[in-house]
């Protein structure tokens, strides 16, 4: 399989607010940028989005390394979080339903589909791709 680098990240004015998601692919020497936005969104919901939108653009079944700055992106798959969501009905350990359940199921097919990493890397620091998903998903929230 082939294997694809993917940066990703979410942003919003407000929190609910406006917001954008961004990705970058990169393939060998070949990289692909995309981003768009929702007028009334979370942070968490962009940060989900991103990646979402980045594994629904390949092609075919990939290992893709997703790099993230959302700890609650990556910690869901890392600490598996889902499996107990799915387990108890989509209820958290508090016994509430999960936010944001849409997109989190539409993200568990994907990771089906492909051979999915996710790398926790460190927001607005000295990470040019982290740092390029940032000016995207800014650049795309709409106004």
């Amino acid at each position: 399989m082939k294997e694809v680098i993917i940066y990703t990240d979410g942003a919003c004015s407000g929190n609910p607010g406006p917001g954008g998601w961004a990705a970058l692919l990169m393939f060998g020497d070949q990289k692909k940028e995309m981003s768009g936005g929702e007028k009334d969104t979370t942070n968490n919901r962009m940060e989900i989005m991103a990646v979402i939108q980045a594994l629904k653009a390949l092609k075919e079944p990939c290992v893709a390394k997703v790099h993230s700055d959302s700890a609650y992106v990556v910690n869901c798959f890392k600490q598996g979080w889902y499996k107990n969501w799915m387990k108890n009905g989509w209820k958290n350990s508090k016994k509430q339903p999960v936010e944001n359940q849409d997109l989190w199921k539409d993200l568990i097919a994907l990771t089906e589909k492909h051979q999915v990493e996710f790398i926790k890397v460190k927001g607005h620091a000295d990470n040019e791709y982290n740092n390029r998903c940032d000016e995207l998903a800014v650049a795309a929230t709409p106004k």
